[in-house]
Formats: C-alpha cells, structure tokens, sequence
C-alpha cells in the first residue's frame, strides 16, 4: 500500500512538495488549504476582470531546479530578441516566438525590472544609487551631509545588534533615515532599532553604499548588478499555481481547500505525529486522520499551539508569541494620473514604469504602491486604465486592520490624492480591498529564541517545515518552493532535515547577479 504525505497549506511551497512528491516517489500527497482559493500571498485576486498581484513576485531565481519547473508549467516561447526586452512595455504583443501571448494563456513574459523610492515627492533609485540624479533630488547640503555620515561609519562602527545599526553601517545615518527608516517602521510597527539585523541580513544583504561606490570605477564586464529583467506569468503569480494544483490533480493527488488543521497529536516520546484532527470550516465537522508523512507550510505559532502533548512549555510560549505582520492591498481602477513618466523607458499612456514604488513619506501609511499594469499589461481589462495597489502593513485586530473597508479605502484614496499620484477621488473609478493574515514572519520578539524551536520541529522525526511560514523566515517564492524539493529528496534518499533550513541562507543579495 502506498504511503501517504498531509500537506498543510496550499501556497507555493504545498503545491510544489506535493508535485514533487508524485513525480519522484510513491508517496500520496493530500493538501490540505483553510482558505478557498489555493497560491498562498503567491496569490492573484481577480476584481471585475482586473487582476491584482499580493505583494508582488519576481519570478527569478538562481536555481535551476525551480526555474526548470516554472518553465515546465508556463514556457518561455522563444528566446527574447534585444530589441523585444527594450519594447516589451509598448508593445502588447509580445512575439518572443510562436504563438505569441496574445493568443495563448499559458505562456511567462520577459519584464523589466522598475522599483523606486517615493519620497519628497520625487523618486530615488532602488537600492540607492549614486546616480546624477540621485544627488540632484537630495541637493547639495543633503548629499554633503549623506557623504560625510556615510564616511562617518568607516571609522566608527556599530553593533550589528538590531536593524537600524545594520542599515547605518551600510548607508550612513543620513540615508537610513531618508530610506530604510519610515518604510520598515512601517512594515513591522515597530522601530529598527527593534528588530534582529537576521532580516537586513536577508533582505539586504551584499548592498551597501560601498558597493555603489565601487562599481563607479569597475570595469563593466566585472560588474556585480541587480537583475535587469524578471519572468512573469502572464495572468500573475496565481497563474502558474493554478497550473501547478491541476497537474497535481492530474497525477493522482488531493487538493483539499476550506480545511483546518485544528489539532495535532505525538506519540509518548514526542518523537513522532500519530494522528491529526481536521475541520471543515463550511460543515464545522472534524475528522481525526493518521499519515506517514507530515509537511506543513502553516504558521509555526498555529503548528506548535495545535500539539495536544505536553511538550516544554518554554518552546510553547516562544513558537506561541512569535510576531507576524498581516497585510492589506486596496486595490484602485483609476482612469487618470496626475504622476507622469518622466524617465527615458517608453511607457503605454506615459505611465509611470515601476513594478512597485516604496512610499518613504512619514506624513502618510501607505508602504507601497504596486502599478499592475507594468508586471503585466494583460492584468488591467481596459488599456486605458491604470489598475495600482496600495499595500499597507497592520497587525491582525489592530486599529487599522479592524476598520471598515469603506472607510479604510476612502483613506487610501486620501493618501493617493495627497502622494500626488492622482488629482482627485474623482479619478478613481473603481475601488477593493483585501486583507491577508500572517503575510510577514516578523523578526523581533520571541524571535530571538526561534532556535529553540526549531531544534524541537527538528526532533519529530515524521514532521517537515517549508515555506516561509512553515519555518518562520522571510523567504521568497522561489526559497518557498526549494525547500519543498528539499524536503522531497531529504524523504527520498532518508537523509537529514538541516537541508531544508539551509535554504536561503546564502550570504548574497538574492536579485544580485554577475555580468
């Protein structure tokens, strides 16, 4: 008899375990999402045929396994011609090859990659550069002082205890304040000063003023730059997920979507799950289920509060009090921008041509700004609309969170009027909002014994974590989906679990590459 693998959560990681798992073993996935939809924050909500991107995915990576099975379920049709990549935002066609997107769905595209910084209503490179027209923005008085605080940390050092010093060390006091300061106070609700430098490590990484310097006098062929280019599926992230849970259906395997895991049993030694209780959240009906294998992508804080054994209770409170950060999109139909493109990249409309544009201004909540229309042009209905996405970060049951929808996104459209983005609210024409739970495993807290439980989820033998919730570690998609091919091999070849926490924690900039 075939053994049989529960897969908590049907985000990226999920999905992927368990196609990994039909593929490569005998082994039954059963995925289990408490949600009704499938993807995760990997998501795409579809509003009035206008399609919105949770959070924003880059589809890059530097392994090859991960980017073989993205172009397994969307292919790439053709290779790109270096006129079609400087085109590709005015041309709607898209022919890198035959058939073209335009008649066929499943396909990924080739998109520029356009973030920026927003503040003082002007806009900075991302990650900071010294460009000409950096230093024009910030003037004289503040590029001095930039330069000499910046000079500053190459005598005197700080503590890499906690974030803010990170940033310092990197940028200068001036800069940080400009650039990293508002938007991360934002992100979590809490100062840098407060957070583990583990996440700066991360997100951050290689980047520093330094780097910036020393690429001016590098030859260009050595130069180590960000990427340029990005895939992108052309209905957005939820697109290839929806691809994937159809292939995992089609192999044999269960999807199962309004199902909770509620409660989770080990045997005598803690060694071992034995049985775990499941709810329908539609019925309100439970079943208690065993299973050879279990994999959970769900929050580490739910995981170790379903456990009915008595286990050490300091792990308990650590796993149990772990900080998350939830996460609100409003998302805005818009039928004019007062915001033009004033850069050289050729635009539909002269749009703006960002992906995303992280808003620095103190004097509004908005962290983000997404311009769906630019990951790609085939998520807006109507090409003469601008379809953006204001992305705020709350806590679950805080003042924000616990707003009225209409009310949170009249002021959203407040802020949007006050950025300068828009004229008025008469330039909207339609308006949604939506809210995610548990968007961002958060790094202060109890965070700083998170060893701890790691070692225990370690420990129980028949137990996998994957995914950015699952291990509590601020992964991107393509980490998320690793370590469920990891986790696959670790089961195949009866080898260790380490591998699957050694997953992004490489010591580079993860959209760092050489050319």
């Amino acid at each position: 008899m075939s053994k049989k693998a529960l897969i908590i959560g049907g985000g990226p990681a999920g999905l992927t375990c368990a196609y990994e798992l039909l593929k490569n073993t005998d082994i039954i996935p059963v995925v289990i999402e408490q949600d009704d939809f499938l993807g995760g924050i990997s998501r795409t909500a579809t509003y009035l045929g206008n399609k919105m991107d949770m959070g924003g995915h880059r589809f890059f990576t530097k392994n090859k396994k991960v980017s073989d099975l993205w172009f397994e379920l969307l292919p790439l049709q053709g290779e790109p011609s270096k006129d079609d990549l400087k085109n590709h935002i005015t041309n709607k066609t898209y022919i890198f090859g035959n058939p073209d997107p335009e008649k066929v769905d499943d396909v990924m595209l080739v998109r520029n990659r356009v973030s920026r910084i927003y503040y003082n209503d002007k806009f900075f490179d991302y990650p900071v550069t010294l460009s000409f027209q950096t230093i024009k923005n910030m003037g004289f008085c503040k590029t001095c002082k930039a330069g000499f605080s910046f000079l500053h940390t190459k005598f005197k050092k700080l503590d890499e205890s906690n974030l803010e010093n990170f940033y310092i060390n990197r940028f200068g006091k001036q800069l940080y304040e400009m650039f990293f300061e508002s938007y991360t106070q934002k992100l979590w609700g809490v100062h840098p000063s407060k957070i583990s430098s583990s996440w700066g490590a991360q997100r951050v990484k290689g980047l520093s003023l330094s780097k910036a310097i020393k690429g001016l006098f590098k030859k260009k062929s050595n130069e180590t730059s960000l990427i340029e280019q990005f895939y992108y599926p052309k209905y957005g992230p939820g697109h290839l997920f929806e691809k994937l849970a159809n292939k995992v259906i089609e192999l044999g395997g269960q999807i199962l979507i309004n199902k909770k895991l509620t409660k989770i049993n080990l045997d005598n030694e803690n060694r071992n799950i034995t049985s775990v209780t499941i709810l329908d959240t539609v019925n309100n009906n439970s079943e208690n289920l065993s299973f050879d294998y279990y994999i959970s992508s769900m929050p580490v804080k739910n995981l170790v509060d379903s456990i009915t054994n008595k286990i050490d209770e300091k792990i308990r409170k650590i796993a149990t009090e772990l900080p998350y950060r939830d996460f609100m999109t409003v998302g805005l139909l818009l039928n004019n921008m007062k915001i033009k493109n004033q850069t050289k990249i050729p635009t539909q409309n002269n749009l703006i041509p960002d992906c995303w544009i992280y808003i620095q201004d103190k004097g509004v909540k908005v962290g983000r700004i997404q311009v769906f229309n630019n990951w790609s042009p085939y998520m807006v209905k109507d090409d003469n609309k601008v379809f953006v996405g204001m992305e705020y970060f709350a806590t679950e049951n805080d003042e924000m969170w616990n707003m009225s929808d209409e009310d949170f996104i009249n002021d959203a459209i407040d802020e949007l009027v006050k950025l300068n983005f828009i004229y008025s609210k008469s330039d909207v024409d339609e308006k949604v909002l939506y809210r995610v739970k548990k968007a961002y495993p958060a790094y202060f807290g109890s965070y700083e014994n998170f060893d701890e439980v790691k070692q225990f989820l370690l420990s129980i033998d028949n137990l996998y974590c994957i995914g950015r919730n699952g291990q509590h570690r601020y992964n991107n998609m393509d980490h998320s989906m690793l370590t469920a091919m990891e986790t696959v091999d670790a089961i195949l070849n009866k080898v260790s679990k380490e591998s699957v926490w050694e997953v992004n924690t490489e010591q580079e900039y993860h959209e760092e590459t050489k050319k």
